[in-house]
């Protein structure tokens, strides 16, 4: 094995608690390649912090992680640089990707999230199911109505993916007695999904769900997904969550219809805004429950998990093997 540089750029992060989930500090790098001892001996690791020095910083690196990293005129600049690990599933950031030599891969840290994605994910659907956002509505208003909810059993959960992508695991739905259609670009069967459907079936499906989650990245192809039209097909009671991406939602359109009452309940997890400002209409929509964007990451191991999944690339990649979650630039993702 021969020695590789490796530069971490760490983002400035917004607020103390992404900073805290999210950067690969010098000590965590450190313990993350002790657990590789066979990486070890060869890896010489830089860092940087936000847009100072970039991308001087990692002008020899042969292997990038971070979250900011387009790079201008790459080929030039980091003329060594043959790996980029993105340290988070989505990648509409960085696009269109013409930035991007072909001879530089790019990988995601895609998978990392699915333990706490899948439980928040239960947790928004039996949310749901027990009317939660209406109840916490009625609080503010010091109202007391009982709003009831039968078993959950038999109800029919709408999600995207073979594993319902970064929402509640099939098996887990299946224990719950829910009927589980998922959506996906191939259509083809998946453990634990009692139906498969391309996303060309959408309108077939949306009527039949009681509950939809959406873990959709935004990509040209799902921008607008659920408009107005589709999300009117949605079943009256039903209820939706959304841990993907803002533009994937007509989210004027989902406020519409939790006001008239035609949705019975929505959790949004993210917004084109980031922290959402105080001045954001979505704050008042009734029978809506906003998250700050916390479905899917772990301040116990969020970290550790991102740069174990980094160093199993690493390895992968100096023995000339194929790469875990490569990231496609034609698709977005």
């Amino acid at each position: 094995m021969r020695r590789i540089r490796v530069h971490v750029k760490n983002t400035a992060w917004n607020t103390p608690e992404a900073a805290e989930i999210f950067t690969i500090t010098p000590e965590r790098f450190a313990r993350g390649l002790a657990a590789h001892p066979e990486l070890a001996p060869y890896v010489e690791a830089t860092y940087s912090l936000g847009e100072d020095g970039w991308p001087a910083a990692a002008a020899d690196a042969e292997a990038l992680v971070g979250w900011d990293v387009r790079i201008d005129d790459a080929a030039r600049a980091t003329p060594k640089l043959r790996l980029i690990h993105v340290i988070g599933a989505g990648v509409e950031h960085l696009m269109p990707m013409d930035w991007l030599p072909p001879h530089i891969a790019m990988v995601n840290s895609k998978g990392i999230h699915a333990s706490r994605a899948g439980e928040f994910g239960l947790m928004a659907v039996l949310m749901l199911h027990s009317r939660i956002p209406a109840i916490v509505d009625q609080q503010k208003r010091q109202q007391w109505t009982s709003l009831y909810a039968g078993p959950i059993a038999g109800r029919t959960l709408l999600g995207g993916g073979g594993g319902l992508r970064g929402g509640p695991r099939p098996r887990h739905a299946k224990l719950l007695g829910l009927n589980v259609i998922g959506v996906s670009r191939h259509g083809r069967p998946a453990d634990g999904v009692d139906r498969m459907v391309t996303p060309d079936r959408l309108d077939e499906v949306l009527p039949q769900a009681d509950f939809v989650f959406v873990a959709t990245p935004a990509t040209a192809e799902t921008t607008n997904l659920l408009d107005r039209r589709r999300l009117s097909l949605i079943k009256r009671g039903a209820g939706i969550a959304n841990v993907g991406r803002e533009p994937v939602v007509d989210y004027r359109a989902l406020a519409d219809l939790l006001r008239s009452g035609h949705l019975s309940g929505a959790i949004l997890d993210v917004f084109n805004q980031e922290p959402l400002p105080a001045s954001s209409p979505f704050w008042s929509v009734p029978n809506l429950i906003v998250t700050p964007h916390v479905s899917a990451d772990d301040n116990d191991s969020y970290a550790e998990l991102t740069i174990d999944l980094f160093l199993r690339n690493l390895r992968r990649y100096l023995a000339g093997e194929p790469l875990l979650n490569m990231v496609r630039p034609d698709l977005g993702y």
